[in-house]
């Protein structure tokens, strides 16, 4: 068995299919409460670079463990990277993601900073296609919050077993999936956000741009610091001056004036530019808002909101797509700008927005849909 390729893809994912796929019933269980990261579909996509040959051996076979050399470069030196992207399953039946391209060119300048072999566009893609073609019984109706999809992991890492400070000479890209749930199961409710002062995200000429595991396990302990002030997530600031706003330890975030500016911090080389945080920036002017990218001083947050002079402020990301920030704490001090009855009525419009184009309810004028199955 073998896919249908996409035009221009080099990577033909041949098909071994799992012996032992799980049970229509115990799956149908799964896809009924299947929370978020915690069970997997029966296959996985994986493909091999080789210095001198390039990529090779693609394949969709049986999800399990992977077998990795003690000196496995990655696990030394942390050349990986990886991805974050959904499947949704419109009403006819058919599956669809959502602007792989975009996620496609991310993965490539990630690679190109730590260092790995870059994966064309068109075999990004057609790997999506692959694995689900083959898994499409795992992606879930979007139920009755309308959110449920099937989330998608692509990653690579070095491979290769070898103790040196160099590029590795061998990198294996995987593609795994599993069924998410909606982010916010009882209702999207706002996040407390703590200042992180001690500690910093990235750094300037560092890897902020990149998304690779590097970045989100720096950004752990400024989580449980703000854990420990009783806030569900940190706000990094700028490494070198500790003044200006980035983002959250896996979200871009938004400010939302009472004039209908709708301001981000701009990417300075130590941000992820979210494919989210783009479409938000891309769908604001249709909205009403002007949107602006420019360097955001924390003292501005602070200021801003004690003035009433914020009317939203909102985190955006993959999985939880929009999500609305209330109360700002830091070591002394703390501000919300949200008053009796307040809604957050900007970030729900461009939720809602986002999720009628995922999931086909409504039409997609600028092409961001893929088909998948």
């Amino acid at each position: 068995m073998t896919t249908t390729l996409s035009p221009t893809a080099s990577l033909s994912f041949g098909v071994e299919l799992n012996p032992q796929p799980l049970p229509p019933a115990e799956r149908g269980a799964i896809l009924a409460n299947p929370g978020f990261g915690k069970r997997f579909t029966d296959h996985m996509a994986l493909a091999t670079w080789r210095h001198g040959e390039g990529w090779s051996d693609a394949r969709v076979t049986s999800y399990g463990p992977l077998q990795l050399d003690p000196a496995s470069a990655v696990l030394h030196y942390a050349q990986e990277i990886f991805e974050g992207l959904k499947a949704y399953r419109h009403a006819d039946g058919s599956v669809w993601t959502f602007r792989p391209e975009a996620n496609a060119e991310r993965f490539q300048r990630s690679a190109r900073r730590l260092a790995l072999p870059e994966l064309a566009t068109p075999d990004f893609v057609e790997s999506l296609r692959a694995l689900v073609g083959v898994d499409k019984a795992w992606v879930p109706e979007p139920g009755e919050t309308g959110e449920k999809s099937l989330y998608l992991r692509p990653f690579m890492f070095a491979s290769e077993g070898f103790l040196g400070v160099r590029p590795a000479q061998e990198v294996t890209y995987c593609l795994i999936a599993s069924p998410a749930g909606a982010y916010f199961a009882g209702g999207v409710k706002p996040v407390s956000l703590w200042i992180s002062t001690d500690y910093a995200r990235a750094g300037s000429g560092g890897t902020g741009a990149a998304k690779c595991g590097g970045n989100y396990a720096s950004s752990l302990a400024g989580q449980l610091e703000g854990a420990e002030h009783g806030c569900d997530q940190a706000v990094f600031l700028d490494s070198s001056t500790h003044t200006t706003i980035e983002e959250l330890g896996g979200m871009n975030l938004f400010l939302v004036y009472k004039d209908g500016r709708l301001v981000t911090p701009e990417l300075t080389g130590s941000i992820l530019e979210g494919v989210t945080r783009s479409s938000v920036l891309q769908l604001a002017s249709e909205l009403g808002l002007r949107p602006e990218e420019r360097r955001i001083p924390i003292q501005e947050w602070k200021d801003a909101a004690a003035a009433g002079e914020l009317a939203e402020v909102f985190a955006c990301g993959t999985a939880a797509v929009i999500t609305p920030v209330g109360e700002l704490k830091w070591e002394g001090g703390s501000v919300d700008h949200r008053g009796p009855g307040h809604v957050d009525e900007v970030a729900m419009r461009i939720r809602s927005t986002l999720l009628d184009i995922q999931y086909g309810r409504t039409e997609d004028t600028r092409g961001w849909l893929t088909r998948l199955v």
